[in-house]
């Protein structure tokens, strides 16, 4: 079913900068695990403790407390986390940092390594080297040899379709598969994603490739700080040559069983025959931006990982500002112990500025392209708004040395006043 073709309006979320601080220098107990990174049956009696002990141990970790609104029945999911993207307060979490198969929600790892270094204007052939190795049965867009594609459309692909075979593109024009997997390993280092191991760049099944609920998170924290990860995340349609595309996130485009999410923006979701259903998730709703991973539910009804990750979404919309937390997202390596942009206090123009500066791109997501709504509603009101990408960049700058939260970036033109499609 076609997403509704509902408008709103919000206001943009104007909130002080504020340095993140934490130590780079993590103790031992703080590493993940050093055995070899195959998922288990079971999650590990021991896991990492990155970001908080309670993070490191198996089961739901919550502080329910008068107030506080107690967790959706039904869950499932092997692992999820429910987290502030602003602060970077994780309000809930099972099984966070287990290492599990992550499915297609690795190219949120591939596209913040690998989209700022090629102009959305560049144009590349594709060569039949190009297109060896993608696996049999994953997804496609339709590239075909000799033809030849803009990089901008290559990320629709990518983002809309989770198309391996844009992927494998993008990676021959990247270097290689092999090339862009050893960048996004190091890049995983330095988000502190420990739990991950890259194989493939597309996600497709590999032995040994795994992620968790809270890399996965960093990654779209990460990601979401650069303006066209914001675009092309958001875009619910698009054209790809001759045809139309549609996003395959059902909380952004809607299905039969699944309405279009109130105010979601984003990221990546992914499916595979190991890793099951996974999905990464972000939704503004009340001048609060929460950040939602969910992994393989069991319960393998149509749809059931939007299903959880939107009662996810409910219960933290109500719980954020009155839930102890019980852990943190934490910072790259290289920003935690930066100094304070100068900046961080200034306007939408400096931030702009910083943006540019910062290498972030400036693009627009292209002519075509119809980005996700993003909805004022309170918690329980349906139907869909005008797409802001989250905040226009939510939450962190992330340049130079700099890591900052609670931070605005200015809203991208494109998600401004735009009707869903």
């Amino acid at each position: 079913m076609p997403a509704p073709k509902t408008t709103g309006r919000r206001s943009l979320l104007v909130t002080s900068a504020t340095l993140l601080s934490l130590s780079v220098t993590a103790p031992a107990a703080l590493a993940a695990p050093t055995p070899s990174p195959s998922p288990t049956a079971t999650p590990p009696a021991r896991m990492s403790t990155l970001g908080g002990a309670r993070l490191g141990q198996p089961g739901t970790q919550v502080n329910l407390a008068p107030g506080v609104p107690v967790l959706p029945k039904d869950l499932t999911a092997r692992s999820w986390i429910v987290s502030d993207a602003e602060s970077g307060e994780v309000l809930a979490a099972h099984n966070a940092h287990w290492r599990l198969p992550p499915a297609s929600t690795l190219k949120m790892l591939f596209a913040d390594t690998v989209l700022p270094r090629f102009p959305k204007g560049t144009v590349h052939k594709v060569a039949p080297s190009d297109l060896k190795g993608v696996g049999v049965g994953s997804s496609v867009v339709g590239i075909k040899e000799g033809s030849t594609y803009s990089v901008h459309d290559l990320w629709l692909g990518v983002f809309l379709r989770s198309g391996n075979d844009a992927v494998h593109v993008l990676s021959a024009m990247n270097g290689g598969v092999g090339q862009t997997v050893k960048d996004m390993q190091d890049h995983a280092e330095e988000l502190q994603a420990l739990d991950t191991h890259v194989v493939s760049p597309d996600g497709y099944d590999a032995p040994e490739q795994v992620s968790s609920a809270y890399d996965l998170t960093l990654f779209a924290r990460s990601g979401l700080q650069k303006k066209d990860f914001r675009d092309y995340c958001s875009t619910v349609s698009a054209k790809f040559g001759s045809a139309e595309i549609r996003n395959t996130n059902r909380l952004l485009s809607g299905d039969s069983d699944v309405p279009v999410y109130p105010g979601i923006a984003g990221v990546k979701n992914g499916n595979t025959t190991h890793a099951g259903a996974t999905f990464t998730g972000v939704a503004e709703r009340g001048g609060k931006v929460l950040l939602v991973t969910v992994m393989n539910p069991e319960k393998h009804e149509h749809n059931e990982v939007y299903k959880e990750t939107a009662k996810l979404f409910d219960w933290g919309f109500q719980a954020v500002g009155k839930v102890e937390p019980v852990g943190e997202l934490v910072p790259p390596k290289s920003a935690a112990t930066a100094q304070p942009d100068p900046s961080a206090s200034a306007g939408p123009d400096a931030a702009q500025a910083a943006g540019k500066a910062a290498g972030q791109g400036s693009g627009t997501g292209g002519a075509g392209a119809k980005p996700a709504a993003s909805a004022t509603a309170a918690s329980g009101a349906g139907g869909a708004g005008i797409a802001l990408a989250v905040a226009g960049g939510l939450l962190v700058l992330l340049g130079g040395a700099a890591f900052l939260v609670n931070r605005r970036w200015p809203l991208p033109d494109l998600m401004r006043r735009r009707a869903r499609p």
